[in-house]
């Protein structure tokens, strides 16, 4: 007798992600530094002289961090209250933060005091900046102002109030030392010079303002607010060219990555997208545990510092070559692998012998029913909630089974009003799918045949009824409309493919005749 043989359930093919070079490349980071911070990491921003320190702003502290370090080198805590905004100089030796008491600070990255207090300000500065001259610095405030301060006087040189609301990200030009723009809770975006005393552009973003972000060469602006990142032309007088919807929460920070090519920006759902700045698409997504507040990429993206409300830093550093190829070597070589090679290239030999053991059948609980031919509690273990739900390929192919087999008419038979109505809700819900329409259909036609005595008895099997229908009815309709537009494409391509002319004397060879006889016999016809 042959040995039972499992239901074969059918593996469809499933849609990965599509690898890409983008893929490839941002994937290529080790597993995050993840660093407990005294409170949520506000901003954070890197030096742009080597080795790259950066410096991370949480709570009354700001920290400075080795490109490779786990540990400050470097804490400034001389804050009564929050702190905001800590900036490098382009030179690497100062460092600028705003506070929740108004008072902006002056730091020597080598010292610990403060070099210089400004004070002007009534409400909390979020915003702070270098000017490209370095001499220079820009603030901004909850008091509506944004103001241009002098470094060796200490002393304010301009005010601008024209914000109706709390000013909360600003960028100073590093090309011009006169330009800086400032982006308000009041959905605009203002572009001052410091020559001028007021503002020389306005541009309307729709949401309270986050973050900016100028490209390197400062003709576009990148602006953050609400769920939409904008990209702004500002040699055509701020024109709008892009409008980006890709997260479901508020965006809160900007960032530039591979030179240029690709924008990054982060929000509060905990999601990192990165943009092709050629097409503005996503080309990859970086996933974080909690919301975030603060992202910063080191020069050629060797490290991508997110900070978050939890307090955690996550810090992630760039493989390089060397460390991927010997990952790859420590994986090969594991014990483990020996292990289960072991024996696999043994050649017997003439005069051995094979003891074989009885193989353990490990059969489902519907194929064991199958195998002692109980039809209707095969069927019943496949339509478990379950199984059904998660699964309804196996469902599926018990269906089938009992088709080959002729007796799913006898496991369909028989049912209650809770067991037929869960067999029309799994046809009703999987009816249209493709891959499994064929058994579905005929099982919805045995249903039919063998409960339409019962049709009017029960209203929610009628309604059931009356929507597989309408389902099949608006399928049909589809299919038909589908069929013309086919048709429709059929004669198109026909029409566009150019038509070939037969040579002559292909024609007149078929004939039996050379081309010359062919056309002597023909001008004897004529003239006859």
């Amino acid at each position: 007798m042959a040995s039972f043989k499992p239901t074969k359930i059918l593996v469809y093919p499933k849609l990965g992600e599509k690898v890409t070079q983008d893929t490839l490349y941002w994937k290529n980071y080790k597993v995050p530094v993840q660093i407990k911070e005294f409170g949520a990491v506000s901003n954070i921003d890197f030096s742009p002289v080597a080795p790259h320190n950066f410096a991370v702003t949480a709570f009354t502290r700001i920290h400075i961090y080795g490109p490779f370090s786990q540990a400050p080198v470097k804490t400034f805590t001389r804050f009564k209250d929050t702190a905001y905004c800590g900036r490098f100089r382009s030179d690497g030796q100062l460092l600028v933060a705003g506070c929740e008491d108004s008072v902006v600070r002056l730091f020597d990255v080598s010292g610990k005091v403060a070099l210089r207090m400004f004070k002007g300000h009534t409400k909390a500065v979020h915003v702070t900046d270098f000017t490209s001259d370095r001499y220079q610095i820009i603030t901004g405030s909850d008091d509506y102002t944004c103001r241009l301060w002098d470094i060796p006087n200490a002393a304010e040189l301009t005010t601008y109030q024209e914000h109706t609301d709390y000013i909360r990200c600003g960028i100073a030009s590093k090309l011009n030392r006169d330009l800086f723009i400032t982006g308000s809770y009041d959905h605009t975006l203002k572009v001052f010079d410091a020559r001028t005393d007021k503002s020389v552009m306005t541009m309307e973003h729709g949401q309270p303002v986050e973050s900016l972000l100028l490209y390197p060469s400062e003709g576009l602006l990148v602006s953050a607010g609400g769920r939409y990142v904008k990209v702004w032309d500002l040699l055509k007088g701020g024109q709008p060219l892009v409008s980006l919807k890709n997260h479901h929460k508020t965006v809160t920070c900007l960032a530039l990555g591979s030179n240029g090519q690709r924008l990054l920006s982060a929000s509060l759902d905990r999601h990192v997208k990165v943009y092709n700045t050629t097409s503005y698409k996503v080309v990859h997504n970086f996933d974080y545990a909690a919301a975030i507040l603060s992202l910063a990429l080191a020069p050629d993206d060797e490290s991508i510092v997110v900070g978050m409300t939890n307090s955690i830093l996550s810090i992630k550093h760039r493989k390089h070559s060397e460390e991927s190829k010997e990952g790859l070597n420590r994986q090969r070589q594991r014990p483990s692998y020996r292990v289960f090679v072991k024996g696999k290239n043994y050649v017997p030999k003439q005069d051995d012998y094979l003891v074989s053991k009885p193989v353990k059948e490990h059969l489902a609980k519907y194929d064991r029913q199958l195998k002692k031919f109980s039809v209707s509690k095969a069927l019943d273990t496949a339509m478990e909630p379950w199984l059904r739900k998660r699964q309804p390929e196996v469902t599926v192919a018990v269906m089938k089974e009992l088709d080959r087999r002729g007796t799913l008419k006898n496991a369909l038979a028989g049912r209650d009003e809770e067991q037929l109505s869960q067999l029309l809700h799994f046809v009703i819900g999987n009816i249209v799918d493709t891959r499994f329409s064929p058994i579905l259909v005929t099982a919805a036609e045995m249903i039919l045949d063998i409960y339409k005595s019962v049709v009017g008895q029960s209203a929610l099997i009628d309604r059931q009824l009356l929507r597989l229908q309408s389902l099949l009815e608006s399928e049909i309709n589809l299919e038909r409309e589908l069929l013309e537009v086919l048709g429709m494409l059929d004669t198109m391509f026909a029409t566009s493919i150019p038509r070939k002319e037969v040579p002559f004397s292909d024609n007149s060879r078929s004939n039996g005749l050379a081309q010359g006889e062919a056309c002597s016999s023909r001008s004897e016809l004529h003239v006859t």
